[in-house]
């Protein structure tokens, strides 16, 4: 029988500033660091998947990406897309969609650390 995956078992972003990407995931997102993160990377205690911020690996330029990322899809799970969206708003987040309707929640999607798109969705 051929080797297969479940899936998804750790997402991280690459970042410039490693500290100001988790403080943002942290105050605005409501994230909480896990007990242990390897060198240059801060791990948030995220389930069901483990999801970090880390300094770019070698050959990593993000100063020439005016969009990190671009062509995946980040979604992160809340209990309330509707009040995370307010919050943000009201933090000076960037949001680049307005919530909408979807078959996963009420979602939208906002400006993460150094530019990532990331989307929130539930409540």
């Amino acid at each position: 029988m051929p080797a297969t995956i479940d899936g998804p078992d750790f997402v991280a972003l690459q970042v410039r500033d490693v500290q100001a990407a988790a403080t943002f995931c942290e105050q605005h997102l409501g994230l909480r660091r896990a007990a242990v993160s390897p060198p240059g990377a801060v791990v948030f205690d995220t389930k069901p998947t483990p999801f970090a911020v880390r300094g770019l690996l070698p050959g990593v330029d993000l100063a020439d990406t005016a969009r990190p990322g671009l062509g995946v899809v980040l979604w992160f799970r809340t209990t309330d897309a509707h009040q995370l969206h307010d919050q943000l708003t009201t933090a000076g987040v960037r949001i680049l969609t307005p919530v909408v309707d979807s078959p996963f929640g009420p979602m939208f999607s906002f400006e993460g650390p150094e530019g990532y798109t990331l989307t929130a969705h539930g409540g």
